[in-house]
């Protein structure tokens, strides 16, 4: 990404001054910025304009000093004025997954939101193309795997969704100059908040959104940032303790976080009641084809050609779309109408018209 020069057309806050006086003077003594801040330092860092050295230094002194909501919500509002929009009629879950993908497990969101889908819940996914710091298997290479077109242009991820019932969004089409940071994350060697923000950049304008977290404060910090935030305003954020960080739930003792209408709310539910009796290593697959192998289980999966660790965990994983969306009261019934959604043949049609599409 070509460096632009420094100029006052931002404010009076470049990255290196926000690095002396703010962010960047040590882990017990950095603060905080304002949104007027950290909106400046989204700005130009958009615009291309910080030092590739100055850039780095302030990735890592937001990660040391850790973001608050307020700066999250300014950085997601920055991206949100790049985001190529296309709105589906369908309103759709929107499910937002780590973009640089997993590398032990199954990827199981997609088979999930083509189930989900298959029940009458429409489901939204977006990625990128083995994003750093990672660069594992994401969403796009399951449906790669699948034969299914994922370099969409955002009207044409829309239309998907409609005709199908699930959509693809392609981070360098509707999100460019977020994309085109790829090189500078990739020196970072460690993620940065952009890794935080791009799950959230919610390209098909979604009521709700899914997503997972490894610890429940982290959860409350993203419905806190959704509160902030001024570019969009969902009705309802559920989010999970996820496998690798992903949106897919994982075996046993789990944390949810529910947020609607600006009332959070947190519980704890035991997989094993709902069919998920098995561990996280009985979800492995191969290290070194992830998304083959999640697109061969997910094939299997929504042909009702499995009736395994595997198909339970994806029912389990459409159903919390089905009742993320409110589709269904409660789990179980979302649970009902999701194994309905692949003994009834409605799943594989969705994965049909997907390759058709």
């Amino acid at each position: 990404m070509a460096q632009a020069p420094e100029t006052a057309e931002f404010g009076e806050w470049p990255l290196k001054r926000l690095m002396t006086e703010v962010v960047g003077t040590g882990v017990k003594s950095a603060e905080d910025m304002t949104r007027e801040q950290a909106t400046e330092a989204m700005e130009r860092i958009l615009a291309g304009e910080p030092d590739h050295t100055t850039l780095g230094a302030f990735w890592l002194a937001n990660r040391w000093k850790h973001n608050n909501a307020e700066e999250l919500a300014a950085y997601a509002d920055v991206i949100a004025e790049d985001v190529v929009y296309a709105e589906p009629d369908a309103d759709p879950v929107d499910c937002g997954a780590n973009y640089d993908g997993k590398g032990d497990t199954a990827i199981l969101g997609a088979a999930a939101g083509i189930v989900a889908a298959g029940a009458g819940t429409p489901v939204v996914v977006h990625s990128g193309d083995r994003v750093p710091t990672q660069k594992q298997d994401a969403y796009k290479h399951v449906l790669d795997e699948l034969g299914i077109r994922t370099e969409l242009v955002p009207t044409e991820s829309a239309d998907m969704v409609d005709e199908t019932g699930f959509g693809f969004y392609y981070q360098p089409e509707f999100a460019p100059r977020v994309h085109a940071l790829w090189d500078r994350r990739d020196q970072m060697g460690v993620r940065t908040f952009v890794n935080t923000v791009e799950t959230i950049a919610n390209p098909a304008r979604a009521d709700v959104h899914l997503g997972s977290f490894y610890h429940l404060a982290f959860a409350k910090k993203i419905t806190d940032t959704f509160e902030k935030m001024e570019s969009q305003s969902p009705h309802r954020v559920v989010m999970f303790q996820g496998m690798e960080g992903y949106d897919d739930i994982r075996p046993g003792y789990t944390k949810v976080g529910e947020w609607t209408d600006g009332e959070f709310d947190d519980y704890e539910i035991e997989t094993p009641e709902y069919g998920m009796d098995f561990e996280y290593e009985d979800l492995e697959v191969d290290p070194d084809d992830v998304a083959g192998d999640s697109a061969r289980l997910t094939e299997e999966i929504v042909a009702g050609d499995r009736e395994d660790h595997f198909a339970d965990a994806v029912a389990l994983n459409a159903a919390f779309r089905i009742y993320a969306r409110e589709d269904a009261d409660t789990l179980d019934e979302g649970l009902e109408m999701a194994r309905e959604s692949i003994d009834s043949g409605a799943a594989e049609a969705v994965l049909d018209d997907l390759r058709a599409f």
